[in-house]
């Protein structure tokens, strides 16, 4: 049997364990008989190599993480390349990142619809920003195919580690919103759970654009729940031996 382990990230924030343990429910609900477990790159345990210690056989990682930038790239596979190199009991094949499935716009649709949008709001997408310009650059895509799903050109990408001094990037962002006739200001946080990061952008929407409307962060969504599963089938059906990289 194929053992599925979750890495996530990790936060101080109880909240982001809390999600984690509410995508975990989820795929193991909709993967009966599969052992998945939850490991965490950081800052909460157990560890993604604590997990990995005690795994058996095949084991596929599925990186609870957005975009392909440095914790999918190089933190991830150090840890498994590590795991399998320590324990050779285990085959480890990882996953990609979750966000170049289309199915996370749809999740991201539907926490804008539980929000209330209307066909009047300009839309804030925010997530964290990277040092990797081509996870920035997949970032401004997915806000590009945003605005295609919700046919609307009122969407703005804005990363949360880079608001700009005095929150100017924001306010950049929401004034040419503005000017393309946005009746109000709706923020999708392109992020699985709340946090530090999403709660400093709603303080400053909140500043700049009394109002506006805040939709949830993908969470447990179920369409997230639909690419970690189909993605973990897919592998498992198209693996033969030898299954993976690190052995």
């Amino acid at each position: 049997m194929t053992t599925l382990v979750l890495a996530a990230h990790g936060s101080r924030d109880p909240r982001f364990a809390a999600t984690m343990e509410r995508i975990t429910h989820g795929v193991r609900t909709r993967l009966p008989g599969v052992d998945v477990r939850l490991g965490y790159l950081d800052l909460n345990s157990p560890s993604v190599a604590d997990v990995l210690t005690g795994c058996t056989g095949r084991v596929m990682v599925a990186p609870l993480l957005l975009s392909n930038a440095f914790h999918s790239k190089v933190d991830l596979p150090a840890i498994v390349s590590d795991a399998c190199a320590a324990n050779p009991d285990i085959e480890v094949r990882q996953l990609p990142p979750l966000g170049d499935d289309p199915r996370i716009v749809s999740a991201l649709i539907g926490r804008l619809d539980q929000a209330g949008i209307r066909a009047t709001d300009g839309v804030v997408l925010t997530a964290v920003g990277s040092s990797d310009p081509t996870a920035d650059e997949a970032v401004r895509a997915l806000a590009a195919e945003l605005a295609v799903r919700l046919r609307t050109p009122l969407v703005q990408t804005v990363f949360a580690t880079r608001l700009g001094r005095d929150h100017s990037n924001l306010h950049q962002a929401l004034r040419s919103l503005r000017r393309g006739g946005a009746r109000r200001v709706v923020v999708s946080p392109y992020f699985l759970s709340a946090g530090l990061l999403t709660e400093r952008v709603d303080a400053a929407v909140d500043h700049l654009a009394p109002g506006s409307l805040i939709a949830g962060p993908i969470g447990a969504h179920p369409d997230l729940i639909d690419v970690v599963c189909d993605r973990f089938r897919d592998a498992t059906m198209a693996t033969p031996a030898p299954f993976s990289a690190f052995r």
